[in-house]
């Protein structure tokens, strides 16, 4: 049985998930955005904030959970190229993509999250967890069993936001170059259709 959220407690978390986004959007940086700032952009106690989120990183997590909903529904039950219909070399193309531009759209809040990740580990945060496990069930039939794992692995690598910062600041690729070079790459790794 599901427990239906009181309606003051909906809207408290709808604000302090809008707050939290605004802002950390207009920082340079959101790990420098704190628990008493969204408290106050978001009209709500501090205690409110820590007993829903725990921390800023979970914080950080559910503003990036609210963003990436769209596109787990669309990779979940949704048409192709990103849903399960969809041949596994073709989905993982079209899932890396997906995964490049939404880390592209979303890049301050990746950002943190990768780096706050690293402070554990990661690899065992829970996105990185389903993504790898999809692509390793997508590769069971492109590559060597034995090589899934690891192939997922290398493909997931190119979606790391500080790569893909780097490559965009340094290298003074566009966006659509960044994207087509992983697809090149990427479709190499696969082997041909």
């Amino acid at each position: 049985m599901t427990v239906k959220e009181r309606a003051d407690a909906a809207r408290n978390r709808q604000a302090i998930l809008a707050a939290a986004s605004t802002l950390f959007d207009t920082a340079d940086d959101p790990l420098t955005v704190t628990m008493d700032d969204v408290a106050a952009a978001a009209g709500v106690g501090k205690g409110t904030l820590f007993r829903r989120f725990g921390d800023r990183t979970g914080l950080l997590r559910a503003v990036f959970d609210t963003r990436i909903a769209g596109l787990m529904a669309a990779i979940v039950d949704g048409p192709p190229p990103l849903g399960p219909a969809t041949p596994p070399r073709d989905r993982l193309l079209a899932l890396l993509d997906a995964m490049v531009e939404f880390k592209l759209d979303n890049r301050k809040i990746t950002r943190a999250l990768e780096q706050t990740s690293e402070r554990t580990s990661f690899l065992e945060s829970p996105n990185y967890l389903l993504a790898h496990a999809l692509f390793t069930d997508l590769l069971t039939g492109i590559v060597a069993p034995d090589r899934a794992a690891w192939t997922a692995h290398a493909l997931l690598s190119f979606t790391r936001i500080d790569l893909l910062e780097n490559l965009i600041a340094t290298q003074r690729w566009t966006t659509g170059r960044l994207r087509q070079e992983i697809q090149d790459v990427a479709g190499r790794i696969l082997g041909p259709r």
